[in-house]
């Protein structure tokens, strides 16, 4: 009885952590992946490489020297020694006291125990991000106008067909499709005017009214945040963002499909993140002091030629 109610203690405060790291904060959205990316709706975005259409990418750092290179683990050896650490502390802690406090764990629970922190501990640190790169954000211009008129657009649920993410030469080969029809599109200032529209999004979001950003988002993706708006309404609840700062904003994507344009924005950021009762005088979730970095990727879509851009999907890294 002791040793089951020892287990199960172990697992509810692991499973804890793994609930509290994942919901700490939602962001627009939620912090999930929402909207149509027409037939890449299912496929990881690409990662933006450093080419001229996106000027900001961080330098590689430098690889290391033959007689200096890093020890190499695999992912079995690193599992393995936590379970053996945590063999050894389990031994020290419950073999080596008389018994314990729990009438002596056995080994296999103890590998168990050990298996759940180690589990715990890479999925922690795999949602750390990568460092920050250097500040490249610029005024927007040129794109962002009002005038949505859909085409045939596609959805989650229409069929589907699983590509491989974008490469440098298929990001320049979407351009080149978008430039037949638009010959001024130019990338860069296409990431300017997207990060205009990822203020304005926020904004909207934190006021808990969508409706100010209508002229910004496809039909879809206007009704999802509004959905979630109301949501957060009903709770009675804020999500607030604030000191928002872009790192980086770059075009990874681009492509054209069913008469549709579609072009997928980078965006590296930092913010504050919280959420407060209506009042703004309690906390309830995240917190209003420590600034959260984020990867996320704002896909836009339009009809073909030189029309009015629309947010149409945003996406998690994979």
């Amino acid at each position: 009885m002791k040793r089951s109610l020892a287990l199960t203690t172990v697992v509810v405060l692991v499973l804890s952590g793994l609930l509290w790291v994942a919901d700490a904060w939602a962001r627009v959205g939620g912090g999930g992946s929402s909207g149509s990316r027409g037939s890449r709706s299912y496929s990881a975005p690409a990662r933006p490489s450093p080419s001229p259409m996106s000027p900001n990418q961080p330098a590689a750092p430098p690889a290391p020297s033959p007689l200096q290179s890093p020890p190499q683990r695999s992912g079995w050896g690193g599992m393995l020694g936590g379970l053996l650490v945590g063999g050894l502390i389990g031994s020290l802690l419950f073999g080596g006291m008389g018994g314990g406090l729990f009438g002596g764990i056995g080994l296999m629970e103890i590998l168990i125990l050990a298996g759940l922190v180690f589990l715990a501990f890479r999925f922690m640190r795999s949602r750390q991000l990568e460092p920050v790169a250097p500040p490249g954000y610029a005024a927007p211009s040129g794109y962002g106008a009002p005038g949505w008129r859909p085409g045939t657009s596609s959805s989650y649920g229409s069929t589907v067909s699983i590509e491989a993410p974008a490469a440098p030469r298929d990001l320049e080969r979407g351009l080149g499709h978008i430039r037949q029809m638009d010959a001024g599109f130019d990338p860069t200032r296409f990431a300017d005017a997207a990060s205009d529209i990822f203020f304005k999004v926020q904004a909207a979001w934190t006021a808990r009214d969508m409706e100010r950003v209508a002229d910004l988002a496809t039909p879809e993706m206007q009704e999802i945040l509004k959905k979630d708006c109301d949501r957060l309404r009903a709770e009675r609840r804020i999500n607030r963002l604030e000191n928002i700062a872009v790192r980086q904003a770059a075009v990874t994507e681009a492509w054209e499909e069913r008469g549709q344009d579609f072009v997928t924005v980078y965006f590296l950021a930092s913010l504050l993140d919280y959420t407060t009762d209506e009042s703004g005088a309690r906390v309830l979730d995240g917190n209003p002091n420590e600034p959260v970095k984020f990867e996320e990727y704002w896909t836009f879509a339009r009809p073909v030629g030189p029309n009015p851009w629309k947010l149409s999907a945003i996406q998690q890294p994979a």
